[in-house]
């Protein structure tokens, strides 16, 4: 079971954020997503060429983008800084009380530099559920800047080779005594619910996004790549597309004992054959593998082999030398992965 292996993934990935983290000056001050990052260059145009620049503004509206915004709608959430990146932008935090799953968690946030560009002002944005492998508790480890996702992520969109995705970091776990495989588990706190529904409403409540699903996606490592997995497959009505990294391919967490019915209603496999068997919606799932994963790698090409097919549109991104480490899956998302989901889904559209 890969979540049960937390030395390279959990120890290096949390730990260094913590002590990162620790050492912005504006940690615990508010900040808001309202207004763009301060500094000079904060209202310049994007200058990229890809999806995220100007030279691509009208590729989006072919596929509706504009006609799919969805404005901020409230009621407003506090966010305190929890980092700081070097262009200006920042990594907020605000505890959620779910209200379809009664859990209360922290949600951490990244908006992109585009955000808050001028030209982007009547433009919803894709959003990038990103999920720790691990306990994923009380920290989600992409909340650290020494991961550099939100700096990549920016990189690439000015590159073509991602989309300014915002980027929501939700715990993944209400403790860290059981895995609870991000679903409704009888008996339990409603994961699958906070994670599906709460977390994604607090970011229309906050933020200008998507009516579509596709403008909403998943990523995550190791357990949280199970989540997100199995999120997409088991609610293709409101998430396009998730990437996967050195992910659990079945559920199997101990407190599904006794509730076999709803183990297999978060099984992946079950959930990719039942999508199968309907014929749709279409999900783009892009999966990523260290090549030293040795016992992963196996069943990643057994289900995509088995499942990636008809409506179940799949990518496989084996990085060289690899292994069961949040760096690894960084490094395969510039390889091609972020390129490929960034492709399947809406992309803000600027002003003309």
């Amino acid at each position: 079971m890969n979540r049960r292996r937390p030395a390279a993934l959990i120890g290096t990935a949390v730990i260094g954020s913590i002590v990162l983290v620790t050492g912005c000056s504006d940690e615990g001050k508010p900040v808001s997503f309202d207004s763009g990052p301060s500094g000079p260059s904060a209202q310049a145009s994007v200058q990229g060429s890809g999806q995220g620049g100007q030279k691509n503004g009208d590729a989006p509206a072919k596929n509706g983008a504009a006609a799919q915004t969805l404005l901020p709608t409230g009621p407003k959430a506090e966010f305190t800084t929890q980092s700081s990146l070097g262009d200006g932008t920042k990594i907020g935090v605000t505890t959620l009380k779910g209200a379809k799953s009664g859990f209360t968690g922290k949600v951490w946030v990244w908006a992109p530099k585009q955000y808050f560009d001028p030209k982007y002002r009547d433009s919803g944005f894709p959003v990038l559920i990103a999920l720790p492998g691990g306990n994923g508790y009380p920290k989600n480890y992409w909340m650290g800047t020494d991961l550099k996702l939100q700096s990549s992520i920016s990189a690439w969109s000015k590159t073509g080779k991602s989309l300014p995705f915002i980027v929501v970091m939700p715990v993944l776990n209400p403790d860290a005594k059981h895995y609870y495989d991000g679903s409704d588990i009888p008996g339990q706190p409603k994961m699958g619910t906070w994670m599906t529904e709460d977390v994604p409403n607090l970011v229309r409540a906050n933020f200008r996004t998507f009516r579509s699903r596709d403008g909403w996606a998943f990523m995550g490592s190791s357990s949280g790549g199970f989540v997100g997995l199995k999120s997409v497959l088991k609610r293709p009505d409101l998430f396009k597309a998730a990437i996967a990294s050195g992910p659990d391919i079945v559920p199997d967490s101990p407190l599904w004992a006794g509730h076999d019915a709803e183990k297999q209603a978060n099984n992946p496999e079950k959930l990719a054959q039942d999508l199968i068997d309907r014929k749709g919606p279409e999900v783009a799932l892009a999966f990523q593998v260290g090549t030293k994963e040795s016992t992963v790698v196996p069943k990643v090409k057994r289900f995509i082999e088995t499942y990636g097919k008809g409506p179940v549109k799949t990518r496989l991104q084996m990085i060289e030398g690899g292994t069961h480490n949040a760096h690894t899956y960084v490094k395969g998302m510039g390889e091609g992965t972020m390129e490929w989901i960034s492709k399947q889904m809406l992309a803000p559209v600027p002003s003309s």
